[in-house]
């Protein structure tokens, strides 16, 4: 068994999928770190992880992905399909960018599937779903353009609107994010929306809200799947 009880294989025979709550509420506490430098893909270091955004009343994005991570897990679950968490709760600190890319690795995971919500300028609004590009392995990449275009069709197809500052269309090509750039499975990172823009801040704030982006994630992840 590896971190977190993760699986070294699936060997359960179905579909397997890990999913990746950005951030962590304990990260604050831990500043050095932190900021520790690990291997981000490309060549390139970045900091361990970061503490996340939050809505201007003080809903933080690590709660947030929490929350909608294991109504996702839920979901699949009641499906089927099993799930692989990245953190065990939303009290502690880390994991660092780079293994949440190993966990996903060492899972053999069908998906790996990374929850966040922006913090940009508070005219930003909409989702957008980033996979790498260039590619630096096959999974990353017809497999991992095909899970983010299953993500962002079923982000449309529950009401989501795509993002007017990032990407085009509800996707985004990203070089920088060590979480894809390290992934060996397919794998993607979806921003459900912008903390920061008041009107989203109250959906991505209210337990309803958050319910109806699990939905859209969940049933974007049995579409790829096919369960």
């Amino acid at each position: 068994m590896g971190v977190f009880g993760v699986p070294t294989a699936n060997s359960a025979g179905g579909p397997l999928i890990v999913l990746d709550p950005g951030h962590n509420g304990g990260n604050a506490a831990n500043p050095g770190e932190l900021d520790r430098l690990v291997p981000a893909g490309r060549g390139n270091t970045k900091p361990c992880n970061t503490t996340g955004t939050s809505t201007d009343a003080g809903y933080p994005e690590h709660a947030f992905t929490w929350d909608v991570s294991l109504r996702v897990r839920d979901l699949l679950a009641a499906r089927g399909v099993q799930v692989v968490m990245t953190r065990n709760d939303d009290a502690g600190f880390g994991p660092c960018v780079d293994e949440r890319a190993a966990i996903g690795n060492r899972s053999v995971a069908d998906a790996v599937v990374s929850i966040h919500a922006d913090g940009a300028t508070p005219t930003g609004a909409g989702f957008h779903v980033a996979h790498s590009a260039p590619p630096l392995n096959e999974s990353q990449g017809e497999p991992s353009l095909r899970l983010a275009q299953a993500m962002r069709d079923a982000f449309v197809g529950s009401g989501f609107v795509p993002s007017n500052y990032a990407g085009s269309g509800g996707l985004q090509e990203r070089a920088d994010l060590a979480g894809l750039n390290l992934a060996d499975r397919p794998a993607v990172l979806v921003e459900c929306g912008n903390m920061r823009n008041p009107v989203e801040a109250a959906v991505l704030s209210a337990p309803e809200g958050r319910q109806h982006y699990a939905q859209a994630i969940a049933d974007a992840i049995l579409q790829y799947v096919g369960a």
